[in-house]
């Protein structure tokens, strides 16, 4: 019997979990667990898939009063990509985002800018579905340096976020374990028609049976603001985060010494997979 303690750094950016697999940290591990703050109590929240993309135009610097049918307008493909992707999202469906930022629009209002860069997440609830979109979007990139007669670059993050598969022995027995301690879990039609972000644990659950619970920390306050910065780290939260800690350690116990249930969860994890890899690469 061996527990693990693994700090898995860069979650938000690079995906340090995807690096951690590729370099054996998780070779012979039978499950694995990981819990994150909400505004709720879920054992299971669908976490979807993830594509990072920078997008950069070449264009041809000249002055915008004298002479600019001399230039080539990076900016113009910016902002044309930009409003691709608006017109884009009438066809995109209601579990898709696409949203992203210009890094980069020139330098002074007298120059045409002949350089212009653009980041954008796109997130879909599968891979599969996630290809579909990439191809979308690119297209989209691509359209407006041909109108403009930009060079384009486009360049994917170095890592895809997967959508992170559920398990439905482990979830079971989590939620049995933190209903003994207080915690009051979101009704099963909640956890279905909501969709949360993205985490690279949704990779690891692609190699190992994996739990991602969410915890409610004593504040409404959404994540990502400076009020749930500071809902975190107050003293009420720990409570929360302590009684989250304690069902994952009751769950790993059960893991442990319940008869059957490591050979149910890992059943869970090939059925799970078997059918996302056949979404992904079907016969």
């Amino acid at each position: 019997l061996q527990v693990t303690v693994l700090g898995t750094p860069a979650e938000e950016q690079g995906g340090g979990k995807i690096d951690l697999i590729n370099a054996g940290a998780f070779d012979g591990l039978d499950v694995v667990f990981m819990a994150h703050p909400s505004q709720e109590n879920a054992a299971y929240l669908p976490d979807v898939a993830e594509h990072d993309v920078t997008v950069k135009y070449y264009g041809k610097a000249s002055h915008a009063a004298a002479y600019p049918w001399e230039g080539v307008n990076a900016l113009d493909a910016a902002v044309l990509a930009y409003n691709n992707l608006s017109v884009l999202r009438q066809q995109m469906k209601p579990t898709w985002r696409v949203h992203g930022v210009i890094k980069n629009g020139g330098v002074k209002p007298n120059i045409i800018p002949s350089y212009t860069e653009l980041e954008f997440y796109l997130r879909a609830p599968s891979m599969k579905d996630l290809s579909v979109l990439i191809e979308k979007v690119e297209n989209c990139f691509k359209s407006a340096a041909l109108a403009t007669g930009c060079k384009v670059e486009i360049k994917g993050g170095e890592n895809d976020y997967y959508n992170v598969l559920p398990n439905k022995s482990l979830q079971k027995v989590y939620k049995e374990n933190g209903k003994k301690l207080g915690i009051e879990f979101i009704s099963e039609d909640s956890i279905l028609n909501g969709l949360s972000g993205s985490t690279d644990f949704g990779n690891v659950t692609f190699v190992v049976p994996g739990l991602h619970p969410y915890f409610y920390i004593g504040s409404d306050a959404l994540n990502h603001t400076e009020q749930y910065t500071e809902a975190a780290g107050s003293q009420n939260a720990q409570f929360y985060a302590l009684r989250t800690a304690k069902a994952l350690a009751m769950t790993a116990l059960d893991v442990i010494f319940k008869p059957g249930l490591l050979e149910e969860v890992r059943e869970d994890f090939r059925q799970v997979k078997l059918k996302e890899e056949g979404q992904i690469n079907p016969v």
